[in-house]
């Protein structure tokens, strides 16, 4: 096994002896937080759920994986993870209303934002709520603009509960899948060390640069007048209910 000299505490059987089951609460905190909370969308969830699967191989010094629990489980509580965030996040948007888009630009808010998400239900009608796990940003506001319209919260939770699954339990699989090429397996095997480095700077590195992109553009919609959203240009941000009854217009040509 290769390991990198300046992290030894990288070292696999260290991360599986002191993380454990831990490490697992951390990926599914973030998880939820990109569809439960609207701060979510600095996340990169997909690649941190194809890396989870990958590192649930068994590895030198556990039978599990880096996780210490077999890959069903681990994948079971992400995706539960995923579809506890769509309710939360549905809920706070049905609670809170307009209002909830009332408030200045910042690197945690984006009018831009919820005009895209907007624009997936308007074109996707209301199986927006499975494909927006898929697109970053998206699967942030939807659950909250599904909630301010006042999407019919059965039919919303059917389509959250098929996204959670399609995405957190699915693309986990898929990355424990990839761990089955040798290649793959025999690079994971080696370099285990060095892919939890990328993982965690990674996260770390793509949060920040996200974030920091966001406040920029913020600071220039300030500078241009446009730094607020008021209740008059909140409301106009809520979805009509027709539309998570439409039908999807798969080809774009603006026909449902």
């Amino acid at each position: 096994m290769h390991h990198a000299a300046l992290i030894p505490w990288l070292d696999p059987a260290t991360i599986i002896g002191s993380a454990g089951p831990w490490a697992l609460l951390v990926v599914c905190f973030i998880v939820f937080a990109e569809t439960g909370l609207l701060v979510g969308f600095l996340l990169p969830g997909d690649t941190l759920l194809v890396i989870s699967g990958l590192l649930s191989h068994p590895i030198a010094g556990s039978e599990h994986g880096v996780f210490g629990l077999n890959v069903w489980i681990v994948a079971l509580l992400i995706g539960l993870s995923a579809f506890v965030g769509g309710e939360v996040g549905y809920l706070i948007g049905h609670k809170g209303g307009p209002a909830v888009f009332e408030r200045k630009e910042s690197g945690l808010f984006s009018k831009k934002n919820v005009e895209r998400t907007n624009a997936f239900f308007e074109r996707f009608g209301g199986i927006t709520v499975i494909l927006a796990r898929f697109v970053p940003i998206v699967r942030t506001f939807a659950p909250v603009a599904a909630g301010v319209g006042h999407m019919p919260w059965r039919r919303y939770t059917l389509y959250n509960l098929i996204g959670a699954i399609l995405w957190g339990f699915g693309l986990t699989m898929f990355g424990y899948a990839i761990g089955f090429i040798p290649p793959v397996a025999e690079f994971v095997e080696s370099y285990i060390d060095l892919i939890l480095l990328a993982a965690v700077g990674g996260t770390a590195l793509v949060t920040l640069w996200h974030y920091l992109s966001e406040r920029h553009k913020a600071k220039k919609a300030a500078a241009a007048g446009e730094g607020e959203t008021d209740a008059i240009e909140a409301q106009e941000l809520t979805l009509d209910a027709e539309v998570f009854d439409r039908a999807p217009d798969l080809d774009g040509d603006g026909k449902h």
